[in-house]
Order: C-alpha cells, then sequence, then structure tokens
C-alpha cells in the first residue's frame, strides 16, 4: 500500500516540496485522478495532478471535489496562504513541483507508486511471491520454486514433507547447486527456457536425488526473468498445465512491477546521493530525504571486477547494496562512472564501514574481486571532502597487491597526503631549483651520492651517528659531504623549515634516480 510518506520521499527526488500536509504521513493513496477540463463527470481519487488549473484555489476546490488526499500542483499557480489554510482544513496535502519537471512525467511516476501499492494489497505484489508460490501448489498439486535468470531462488511453497533432495538443497542455498546447474544445461532445459514459452517436463535422476520436474519460463517480451519449477512425476496436462503457463505470466508481472519500484527509488536515490558527493547547499534537507538519521557519515567507494574484465561486476554489487527498501539498509548508494559510492552513517569508528563492506562481498560472486576506500567522517556539508578521501583511498588499495578489502582514510592519511604532493611534482609544481634538484643533477653528472647521505641525514634528524650506519659509512664520512654538499649549494640546515621542504621534496619522489 502507498502511503503519503512515500510518495513525498520519492517526488522530493524530482524537485518536489510538501507545502502543507495532514497530521499524519500515513495517509494511504489507492487511486489518482487527473484534471480534464473537458470532462464533466465528476472524478475521485486520492492524488489529484492539478493538469491545466490557473490557480491555487481552484486546485485545492477541485481537489477537494475529488475527495483527494494529496495535490500535485506544478510550478505554477503561486501558492497563497488562503489556498494553504484550505488545504490544511480539508486534510490535503499539498506538493508543489519544479516546472521543469513535466505533467506525463510525473504521472508516470504517481501512477507506477499507487499501481505498484495496490498489487501488493491484493497479494499480487513483488513481496507476496511466497504467498503465491503457495497457492499455485495448491492448484498443481505439486510442490513449486520460483527462480530467477540466475538460478537463484525467489520463492517457494510451504510444504517441505515430500520435497527431494535437490529441492531441499536448492532452497537452502537459495540457489540451484552446481551440479544441477550443469546436469540442466547438459539436457537442454535453460536452452529450452532460453527460446521457449512451453512448459518443458524434466525426467528424474535418482543419482542426483531429483523427482521429475515441469519448468516454465517466466518472460516478459523476449527477455527471460525467471523460471517455475513444479515437483511432477509425469507431465502436467489438462488444466494443471494451463494453471502453471498462467502462473508465469503473473510471476512476470510481480517481476516486472519490482523492478520498476526498484529502478525508480535507485534513481531518485542516487540523484540525491550524487548531490551530497558533489556538494550542495541543502545538504542537510537532502540527508532528511533519503531517511537518514542526523549524525556524521563516511563515504565508501567501491570497485569490482571479474578476472581481467575490469568493472564487469559494479552492476551487480549496486543492485546488491540497494536491495531492501522502505529504508531498511544503513546506507544509500549511488552508481557514478564505474565506482559504487555509499553514504554511510559511521562518526570516528570504522567498523560499521568494514562490516557494510564485507557484507556486500559476502553476497556476491567469489570470483568478483572487490576493491574499496573508506573517506573520513563528514557532516553533511562536508560529503564531497570524504568522496574525495574514499577516492583517493581507494586508488591506493587498488595500487595495492593483495591486502586487506579496503584503505581507510584515517590509517592513511599520511600515505595519501604523499600521493597528493606526487600528483603536484608531476604536473611541474614543485621548484625545478634548490638544494634537492641542484643535488640530483650532480650526483647524476660525478656519481656522487649526495642525495642518499642527505636523506639519511634528515631521516636521522641531524644525528650523524645513526646516519652513518643508514648509510654502512663511518660518521666522518657523512661529516665530509655535508660540507662538500654546502660547497655546491646553500642547504641552510640549521632552518628547521628549510629541513622540512628538502623532506617534503624527497618524499614525494624529487632526488630519485631518473
Amino acid at each position: 500500500m502507498l502511503k503519503l510518506d512515500r510518495l513525498v520521499n520519492v517526488l522530493g527526488g524530482y524537485g518536489a516540496r510538501l507545502c502543507c500536509a495532514p497530521a499524519s504521513r500515513e495517509v494511504e493513496l489507492r487511486s489518482v485522478v487527473v484534471h480534464d477540463p473537458t470532462d464533466t463527470r465528476p472524478a475521485t481519487g486520492d492524488v489529484f495532478l492539478s493538469v491545466g488549473v490557473d490557480s491555487a484555489a481552484d486546485a485545492v476546490r477541485l481537489a477537494r471535489a475529488a475527495r483527494a488526499a494529496a495535490l500535485l500542483v506544478r510550478g505554477s499557480p503561486p501558492l497563497d496562504g488562503d489556498a494553504l489554510a484550505d488545504a490544511l482544513d480539508s486534510g490535503i496535502a499539498v506538493l508543489l513541483v519544479e516546472p521543469e519537471v513535466s505533467w506525463s512525467q510525473l504521472f508516470g511516476v504517481v501512477y507506477g507508486l499507487v499501481l505498484e501499492g495496490r498489487e501488493t494489497e491484493a497479494g499480487r505484489g513483488p513481496t507476496d511471491l511466497f504467498a503465491f508460490a503457495d497457492t499455485l501448489a495448491k492448484e498443481i498439486g505439486g510442490a513449486v520454486t520460483i527462480e530467477d535468470q540466475m538460478s537463484r531462488v525467489l520463492a517457494y511453497s510451504g510444504s517441505q514433507q515430500t520435497a527431494d533432495p535437490a529441492r531441499l538443497e536448492t532452497i537452502l542455498g537459495r540457489r540451484v547447486p552446481d551440479t544441477m546447474r550443469r546436469l540442466f544445461e547438459r539436457e537442454g532445459v535453460f536452452a529450452h527456457l532460453t527460446t521457449s514459452d512451453e512448459p518443458l517436463f524434466v525426467a528424474p535422476f535418482p543419482t542426483h536425488g531429483l523427482r521429475g520436474r515441469m519448468v516454465v519460463a517466466v518472460r516478459a517480451g523476449r527477455e527471460l526473468l525467471g523460471s517455475i519449477w513444479v515437483e511432477c512425476e509425469h507431465p502436467l496436462a489438462g488444466e494443471r498445465r494451463t494453471v502453471l503457463g498462467d502462473g508465469a505470466r503473473a510471476v512476470a508481472l510481480h517481476l516486472l512491477r519490482s523492478r520498476v519500484s526498484a529502478d525508480l527509488e535507485r534513481q531518485v536515490e542516487s540523484d540525491l546521493v550524487i548531490r551530497l558527493l558533489e556538494g550542495t547547499a541543502d545538504a542537510p534537507a537532502v540527508v532528511s530525504r533519503l531517511g537518514l538519521p542526523r549524525g556524521r557519515f563516511r563515504v565508501i567507494a567501491l570497485q569490482a571486477h571479474i578476472a581481467e574484465e575490469r568493472h564487469a561486476a559494479i552492476l551487480l554489487a549496486f543492485e546488491r547494496a540497494t536491495t531492501g527498501f522502505g529504508w531498511s539498509r544503513p546506507g544509500r548508494s549511488a552508481l557514478f562512472g564505474n565506482t559504487l559510492y555509499t553514504l554511510l552513517p559511521c562518526d570516528n569508528d570504522v567498523t560499521p564501514a568494514r562490516d557494510w563492506l564485507a557484507a556486500i562481498v559476502g553476497v556476491l560472486p567469489r570470483q568478483v574481486t572487490v576493491f574499496a576506500g573508506v573517506g573520513g567522517a563528514a557532516g553533511p556539508t562536508e560529503l564531497s571532502a570524504s568522496r574525495q578521501e574514499a577516492d583517493e583511498s581507494l586508488a591506493l588499495r587498488a595500487a595495492r597487491p593483495g591486502g586487506d578489502l579496503a584503505v581507510v582514510y584515517d590509517d592513511s592519511w599520511d600515505e595519501i597526503l604523499l600521493q597528493r604532493l606526487r600528483a603536484a611534482a608531476s604536473s611541474g609544481r614543485t621548484p625545478a631549483r634548490g638544494p634537492v634538484a641542484e643535488l640530483t643533477r650532480h650526483d647524476a653528472e660525478h656519481g656522487t651520492r649526495y642525495i642518499m647521505t642527505l636523506r639519511a641525514w634528515l631521516e636521522a634528524q641531524g644525528d650523524l651517528a645513526v646516519a652513518a650506519g643508514r648509510l654502512d659509512v663511518h660518521p666522518n664520512t657523512v661529516r665530509y659531504r655535508l660540507r662538500k654538499m654546502a660547497e655546491i649549494t646553500d642547504l641552510q640546515l640549521e632552518l628547521p623549515e628549510k629541513r622540512l621542504a628538502m623532506i617534503i621534496a624527497l618524499a614525494v619522489g624529487q632526488g630519485r634516480p631518473s
């Protein structure tokens, strides 16, 4: 059942603003009505789209006559105080939508949401596949399993008392076992499902713990969405075969509605998350619209690939990250290019981020390799900085062979700082002259080891004995080299700021042999 709260949340991604509402946002919305000035017959509906209405007062009057609970007003007319007060007295929620959003787009979104809610209430919604499997099993007289196109279990009928070992293993593992998949592929079952809508009988294979099966494709147009499997000793015929075919069409409707709803919410969620990652003045309001709690967050950047196919699995990771709507997930995600970004409520303790990553990896196929970076904790207005830190942490992780699943900014900020400085150096933004550059040239021309000596002395904080130990020479040798270096360039080692600048120049790669 669609409620006002969800309608507001979804339309918020399209620029809608709730101007007034009754006390509760739990109002149920079951129908849509569009204003048609050429139709004199009274029309009623829970959501009223005021197409072509010139004034806010008229829009409220028409919505009240339609017994609507929610009114959509697009761009103009302006909403005056009297009209809003009238709507409030009538218990009508008023949503003002930006004029850039077309009425056809609004109608598609609203009608889709209401229709999905109506189907769910009628026991034909995407969340009721288990009940549908039970109904189908009773009508056909055999245990039913509903699977997606990857042989993952979506739903199954309740009674398992007469189930064969293959069915039990499938249900427990939530997918068809690999041995069974190979068997079905060898017997041409998957090839049949790809090309035909006719039910197919799969003969028993006692050595695999498999009794007879009847299977039919679940298809939308030419696209294979999944399949329905029914345990039976002999091929189904007559009315039972017809019931199975009708059931396939009903399940296709379930899956399509589920996909449309998921895609709609994913699109809205992604748009809002990207706004936060890029920085927006109304960040707290966007966080609230996403249904996230107040506080600080971390941005997680994730990339996934299979073998040499870089990023081939990122869509699957995005699907897993955004599965479970109704604000049941801890974070909110967006797919941007080849990277999955997730905002996770997570303050100084990075454990929730690591747990979230482990959960994502746990539901991906084993052959998928995942790299991730976790940005520092940030408030709503600072999330663009956390996103940059997550990107840099991800790049650091991708450059490391093996290692942990993720690089966390808190643990690796020093390496990231040096990464930034190296990037500046590679673009020519570091001085081409100075002690480090001059000693580097001298070493290259004369075969001296002055840069190595300078590095050892700086790292030893001026301790000649420690520096000599690192170079495996006598302290007098270090002292001599420093004196000769001072003849080549003005080191000014007595000044702290000069020493710091030379340490940075050496750290970002200056002074390395070319």
